[in-house]
């Protein structure tokens, strides 16, 4: 697709042309259901846009829907979304009082060799970048005060390229600060300083042969956010 934000193979790879010029999330949602920022739309059902209480003081941002997600057009409704809302329960967070959504909004996909499975793939660079409007967006809107970054991308999207889940998680990092390159993503309508807590994505722990280290990592960095929401 040619135009605005397009690159020489004539796709473009950037969702602000879509983003609407006022309104709340009700609004962006509507919008998004049409974005073509990025040639991720093609393949997937349709845009998945953040879900929770819109004035949540708690938000968790993932990679991006999965195939069930893709399907049902909601984030966190497959086995992933199970174990997270498991952890969250554990660590002490009202999962109704919380937003739910990704950094990057359709789901990317390979087919598997034999059969219809749709395996995940992650998101390129370029396609985070074109879809990061959205997520600035949504963190305007929500205007959280604890962001819960689940996963590379997510921590990519929020915190820039140099995020390293092994390095960075469990620590609460300014929101503000980490968005320093002036990319939009940062709100502060409350009194207080946001904070972003890095953690694993579960779809990892799920993959994990020994999921009890990984899921208990998990519920370590939750509680951090609990506690700053305390």
């Amino acid at each position: 697709m040619a135009g605005r934000g397009s690159d020489a193979d004539g796709q473009q790879y950037d969702a602000t042309p879509y983003l609407p010029r006022r309104g709340g999330l009700a609004a962006h949602q509507r919008a998004a259901a049409d974005c073509q920022g990025c040639p991720l739309y093609q393949d997937a059902t349709g845009t998945v846009f953040g879900a929770g209480n819109p004035s949540a003081r708690l938000m968790l941002v993932g990679e991006q829907p999965g195939d069930q997600e893709d399907r049902q057009g909601k984030p966190f409704v497959g086995p992933a979304g199970g174990l997270l809302r498991k952890a969250l329960r554990e660590a002490g967070l009202d999962e109704d009082q919380a937003y739910f959504t990704n950094a990057v909004k359709h789901f990317k996909f390979t087919v598997a060799a034999r059969g219809k499975r749709r395996i995940h793939k992650p998101p390129s660079l370029r396609e985070m970048t074109a879809c990061r409007p959205w997520l600035a967006a949504e963190l305007r809107l929500v205007d959280p005060e604890v962001v819960v970054a689940l996963g590379a991308t997510a921590g990519k999207a929020l915190l820039g390229p140099s995020f390293r889940v092994t390095k960075d998680r469990g620590a609460l990092i300014p929101l503000a600060e980490a968005r320093a390159q002036g990319d939009g993503t940062q709100g502060a309508a409350h009194d207080g300083e946001a904070f972003v807590v890095a953690t694993l994505h579960p779809a990892a722990i799920l993959r994990a042969e020994d999921r009890e280290t990984p899921y208990a990592g998990l519920l370590s960095d939750l509680r951090v956010a609990a506690g700053a929401l305390t």
